[in-house]
């Protein structure tokens, strides 16, 4: 190979690593989650007043039994039912959380709803019919000492899936479907 071919296919490769740069968050680069590292969360549901400190992902697996604590905190309170949560709701949560320098707990509002719990409270409105906290993919939740625009900004630099942003209410909804953003 030339001299100049190498030169040319080394200045392409740095300026793909550039542009590959540029398109991250700006948060994400500064990221601690390297490969191998392991993952905590503490939690605090506001509705159970539990707590919950666990180390979910050990750096090479997922930790069956904390997430199960996971989704046991994370339950529709209201009818006592515990489903399985997706587990990239609380991967994007820590992602935020260490991109915000926020080292406190996850204030959860509402994790997973029963069909019958999301039929009632449709009843008061400003809840989908087809919601994904029925599924387990969607979380609303709040960082103590954080303001939410930030949280809602840096769920957005994500794009895992559904931002919503309730100031008025105090949380931020995050989901695993479809990539898409609203205000409450």
């Amino acid at each position: 190979m030339s001299e100049i071919n190498y030169k040319r296919r080394q200045l392409l490769a740095a300026g793909g690593v550039a542009l590959g740069a540029c398109l991250l968050p700006s948060w994400a680069i500064a990221s601690p989650y390297k490969a191998g590292s392991a993952r905590q969360i503490s939690l605090h549901n506001i509705h159970t007043s539990e707590d919950l400190e666990t180390e979910y992902f050990n750096g090479k697996l997922y930790v069956k039994e904390e997430l199960q604590k996971i989704n046991h905190i994370c339950r529709d309170f209201r009818r006592n039912e515990v489903a399985h949560m997706d587990r990239r709701l609380f991967d994007t949560i820590t992602e935020i959380q260490a991109g915000l320098g926020h080292k406190g707990q996850v204030r959860i509002i509402s994790g997973y709803r029963s069909p019958m719990t999301n039929k009632a409270l449709q009843k008061n409105g400003g809840v989908a019919t087809k919601s994904y906290h029925m599924k387990g993919q969607a979380i609303d939740f709040n960082l103590e000492g954080v303001s939410l625009s930030r949280i809602r900004n840096a769920a957005l630099e994500m794009r895992l899936g559904g931002v919503g942003y309730y100031p008025r209410s105090g949380f931020v909804h995050i989901d695993t479907g479809p990539v898409r953003r609203w205000n409450g």
